[in-house]
């Protein structure tokens, strides 16, 4: 597992001045440099929100070092109301405190009950944060939409499952439609029943039972 840029231990050993804005190729960089310092050639990619856009930036700038990719509460597009959401949070990132926006965000994208253990984990680890990283990390995924159509048109030769939950309203529509589209073997999905956005926290066994099977 490997902290990000800012996140974790990684935040007690950056030059902030450094890295005046965020893209996604240089996160994904950044996890290719910690796989150079273990002497680690190749390896299988497990990412779940997120972390499945770093995952596919690794894949598409240095294929050579990723066997299969497991993509668990994928991204690949922002529906009308998640871009709604973002622009009103670029509006309101320098004035309401971060956390009140994130607990906004973890509330729309999993507003159910059942959801509830994700909604805290997702406010407890954005408590981590400083407010200044907290809104270089939103500045970088505001302005995701390009690298998303991007990887919406185009697919890689690497094996990939994509496990979503049959009630991550936000994300599982464009998965399935893309997947139809591209329609290609290397593509597999795996949909969750009674299970929000972050698959491998409201329904660990049968993540994991998934993504074993699938690595087998």
């Amino acid at each position: 597992m490997v902290d990000l840029r800012g996140h974790g231990g990684s935040k007690n050993h950056l030059n902030w001045q450094n890295f005046p804005r965020y893209t996604f190729e240089d996160i994904s960089a950044e996890v290719v440099e910690v796989m150079d310092h273990l002497e680690i050639e190749k390896s299988h990619f497990v990412g779940i929100s997120l972390g499945t856009i770093v995952i596919r930036e690794i894949a598409e700038k240095q294929p050579e070092r990723v066997s299969k990719m497991i993509m668990g509460g994928a991204i690949l597009k922002l529906n009308f109301r998640s871009q709604i959401l973002m622009r009103l949070g670029v509006i309101f990132k320098s004035v309401v405190p971060y956390i009140l926006l994130y607990k906004l965000f973890a509330w729309i994208i999993m507003p159910r009950k059942k959801h509830k253990e994700s909604r805290s984990l997702f406010v407890r680890e954005a408590r981590k944060l400083y407010q200044k990283e907290f809104i270089r990390w939103f500045r970088m995924a505001a302005e995701i939409n390009p690298l998303l159509n991007a990887h919406r048109t185009t697919t890689t030769d690497h094996d990939t499952l994509y496990v979503m939950g049959d009630e991550d309203h936000m994300f599982l529509p464009a998965i399935q439609k893309v997947l139809g589209q591209l329609n290609s073997p290397h593509l597999q999905l795996a949909v969750i029943p009674e299970c929000g956005h972050v698959v491998n926290v409201e329904k660990p066994e049968q993540f994991n039972k998934i993504s074993l099977n699938f690595l087998g």
